[in-house]
This record gives C-alpha cells, structure tokens and sequence, in this order.
C-alpha cells in the first residue's frame, strides 16, 4: 500500500465489512489501495473470501456477524488509523473520488472531519442516475475520533459530531449480482427491519402499509425523477413499494405471533390444553 510521510498528511484505513464475497473483494481492495491499510472484518465466509483478500493485501479479521452497525464500528475500531474510508464489498473508489480524496488528504484534511460522496449504483447493466438511487451521499471518509457507525438495522449510517464536506466524484456501487440475489435481500432485510420496529414498540397501522408504499413510489418516480431512468426506474420504485409493504406486513406477523405466544402461556399457567398455533383463526396470511 501506498504511505505517506509528513506530519500533515494523516493515514488512512480503509475499512471493509464481507461475508462470502470472493467474486469482487479484489477490485473493492484494489479500489482502496491508496490507502496506508486496509482491514477487512469477515464473518464467517466459507468460499475462500479471507485468504483472497489476504493475497490481494489486506489485514484480515474474523469477526461473527454483529449486525449492520455494530459491525462496521468493529472494523473501525479495528483499524491502526484515526481516518478511516468506508466501503461495502460491493463497492468501489472511481478515479474521480480517488482523486479528489487525496487532493484533500495532501491538505491534511484541513477544515472537516468527514466527508461524503455520491453513490453511482449500478442496475441491470446499466448506471441510475435519478430516484431515490442518486445522489444518495454517503458519509463514508471521517475521522474516529469525532464520528461512529450509528442508524437503525439494517440501514446504517456515520454519526459524526462536526463538520462534514461534499465531495463530487462518485462511490461506485454494484449491489446486485441477479436478481434473486436482489429479491433476497429484500426478503432479509425487510425481516431485520421488522424486527427493529418491534422492538422500538412500533404498533402496526394497516395505512402504512397502504400508503407508504404509494408514496414510495411517488417519491422515487416524480419527486426524485426516476422516470428518466425508464423501464429501470419504474423497476426500483416498485421494488421500494415491495420493501415498504413486507416490512409492515412482517410487523403485522410478528404481532399475532407474540399474541398467540401470550395467549398459549396463559393457557399453561390455567392449567388449560394449549391451542395448537395453526388452529388460531386469526393467524392466517397476512
């Protein structure tokens, strides 16, 4: 890896979080390899993902997963560097962004503590560059000491306690290898989100998971212009729609869940049969 010397040019980690990724973490640490170091926190990958990444020059960790934010705060913590560059498996620094990065990094970062970036993501083939896709800024260079990984599983975000600049080169993104995987994810994530609702008490409410939708797609397609994204945009606007009605009707199942765990342990404390949970009548499909 590249280093720097002077007392003005602070080091830099770059710090990626991988679970099974050993088709694309070359070029995601390729990517980065200006930096002084590069961590990569894995957990758990069984197809050969550690080793490549070690052969391509990282520092490897092995970490079980923790959940979205807590494992990316792990990999920073982790890291030797106070300036740390965050970026996902699926993700790369164009040579735009590199550029401007280390345009700043030769002022010592003068005048921030962080720094976010458009994220230019790539669907089917083909760059978005409207909806609820782009900009889409994210805060992925900053300093430890002043910023941390905070947000709600599984939307993560940098909490940082300063000032912030916009860079303009993009972050390059390639979140989808088909689209199973994409249904997939948004089959696990959805899964974790209602799970956080539940847990903050969230109560569900049958017009959000009417409306939120409607204006998810609203959002995406007018407001933000994914329209002039064609056939693409009006694709990704309904998969939000998708995403924003799993998640209400996985509230609504875990609810009935819940009531029907409460009501069975009432029934042993009585002394009473408990009722099967397939015989409930009010668990049917949500």
């Amino acid at each position: 890896m590249k280093r720097y010397s002077g007392a003005q040019r602070p080091p830099i980690s770059a710090c990626i979080v991988a679970c099974n990724e050993a088709d694309r973490i070359e070029d995601c640490i390729r990517s980065v390899g200006f930096c002084d170091e590069v961590v990569v926190v894995d957990s758990g990958s069984n197809d050969g993902t550690p080793q490549t990444a070690r052969n391509a020059g990282a520092r490897v960790i092995d970490q079980a997963w923790l959940g979205h934010v807590a494992q990316k705060e792990f990999a920073i913590r982790a890291a030797s560097h106070d300036w740390v560059l965050c970026v996902d498996a699926d993700e790369r620094i164009s040579d735009a962004l590199r550029a401007e990065i280390l345009t700043h990094h030769g002022n010592g970062f003068a005048g921030a503590i962080g720094y976010h970036m458009p994220r230019l993501s790539d669907y089917q083939g083909e760059w978005i560059r409207h909806g609820s896709w782009y900009p889409n800024r994210q805060l992925r260079l900053f300093d430890r000491r002043r910023g941390c990984w905070g947000g709600i599983n599984p939307h993560d975000r940098v909490d940082l306690q300063g000032v912030a600049r916009k860079l303009r080169g993009d972050l390059l993104h390639y979140p989808y290898r088909s689209r199973s995987e994409q249904l997939e994810t948004i089959d696990t994530y959805t899964n974790i989100a209602a799970l956080e609702l539940q847990k903050r008490g969230c109560l569900f409410a049958p017009w959000r998971a009417v409306m939120n939708p409607v204006f998810r797609v609203l959002r995406s397609l007018l407001l933000k212009r994914g329209v002039l994204d064609g056939r693409r945009g009006l694709d990704l606007a309904l998969m939000e729609a998708r995403y924003a009605r799993l998640k209400y009707v996985k509230l609504l199942q875990l609810r009935d869940e819940a009531r029907a765990a409460e009501r069975r342990s009432d029934q042993l404390i009585l002394g009473l049969k408990p009722m099967p949970a397939s015989a409930d009548p009010r668990l049917g499909d949500a």
